[in-house]
């Protein structure tokens, strides 16, 4: 692959050196694999003067980098913790029962599950939730408006983020959760909801539990479910495997469970040498591997779902190396058999004896 650079080559040589410079002076004098991508950073950076980008285009680029750089800082000393985001009406009150329902939710999560909750730290849904979680087990991701610029008060500073646009705020909540419990809300609710679908349905993102969750007697998510399958499956939009990419549930409870219960096996996946890998926490059994293949054919673009051990791409890297793993070839379209196969896997129960990773 050609090399990113200037194109100068006394230029590219001084990027070069100054960033394995910063870099190892960062890390103590070591070998850091991340030097180069630094390089390619700085490389853009001059890319776009040399352009001739103008200063919005500059200021721009600039806050957005400065931002995503920050969010990593706050969330990397968590990257171990689950975390479930929780997006909702700022408008809904806290006598109304939604309110109360994503307290309740954002409880047992932190609570009965131990993980950790996201929200976009304003008021309604979203000060419920930090509420119900915690200041010690709550993460803010706020955006800057004029009319709502204070983050709701049970976010410890520590880790509140403040976002001037909203596709790097999105970025972060898909980046750095591992669950989405989407409460009613408004313009804003739906564009959340949507963006996530099309992100999981496309594989541009990991597949991850996506449960909408509205209080008994509200009859939000029902009109939408109309919508979706009245009309967009009815017309074709969308497949029938397509609603299997969330759940609809009126309990708090049925909804923790729903998030912390796709984890009882599945740990994560990867693409590795044109393979998808799940790493997951039982290596199945030789008559549950065959189910999977019997079951799951259709979603094969060659071979079989074989269980292997971490891979040397992995093992490199330090991806989950201990984790066993079952790979194959998948078609790269059918996310929501791919659901449904991950579903399965964690329906298996272990033999007696049999090995786990929990």
């Amino acid at each position: 692959m050609r090399p990113y650079e200037t194109g100068d080559p006394e230029l590219d040589a001084r990027i070069h050196q100054l960033a394995n410079d910063a870099v190892a002076s960062h890390a103590g004098g070591r070998v850091h694999e991340g030097a180069d991508i630094v390089a390619e950073l700085m490389v853009s950076a001059l890319k776009l003067h040399r352009d001739d980008a103008d200063r919005g285009d500059l200021k721009l680029v600039n806050s957005a980098v400065k931002e995503m750089r920050y969010s990593f800082l706050v969330f990397r000393n968590y990257r171990d913790v689950p975390k479930v985001t929780v997006f909702g009406s700022a408008r809904t009150q806290p006598n109304q029962p939604n309110y109360q329902m994503a307290a309740d939710f954002a409880s047992q999560m932190t609570d009965d599950h131990g993980w950790m909750v996201v929200t976009g730290a304003g008021p309604g849904i979203m000060e419920a939730a930090n509420m119900g979680a915690g200041a010690d087990d709550s993460f803010g991701v706020n955006i800057r408006l004029p009319f709502e610029a204070e983050a709701n008060p049970y976010i410890h500073e520590s880790r509140l983020i403040n976002f001037k646009y909203f596709f790097t705020r999105k970025l972060m909540f898909m980046k750095e959760s591992n669950a989405f419990a989407l409460f009613p809300g408004g313009f804003g609710t739906m564009d959340e909801t949507y963006e996530l679908l099309t992100l999981i349905q496309t594989g541009k993102s990991p597949i991850s539990p996506i449960v909408l969750v509205e209080a008994p007697g509200t009859s939000y998510w029902d009109g939408w479910l109309d919508f979706v399958t009245g009309t967009l499956l009815e017309q074709g939009m969308i497949g029938p495997d397509d609603l299997s990419l969330f759940t609809h549930t009126q309990s708090a409870t049925e909804a923790a469970n729903e998030v912390s219960s796709f984890y009882d096996n599945y740990h994560s996946q990867r693409f590795v040498d044109d393979r998808l890998v799940l790493r997951i926490k039982r290596q199945p059994t030789t008559d549950q591997l065959q189910e999977l293949n019997d079951q799951f054919a259709d979603i094969l673009a060659s071979g079989m779902v074989e269980s292997i051990g971490a891979t040397e791409a992995e093992i490199a890297s330090g991806d989950h190396p201990d984790l066993p793993r079952l790979a194959f070839h998948f078609n790269r379209r059918s996310l929501g058999r791919l659901r449904q196969m991950i579903d399965t896997i964690n329906s298996f129960t272990p033999e007696e004896g049999q090995p786990t990773n929990e």
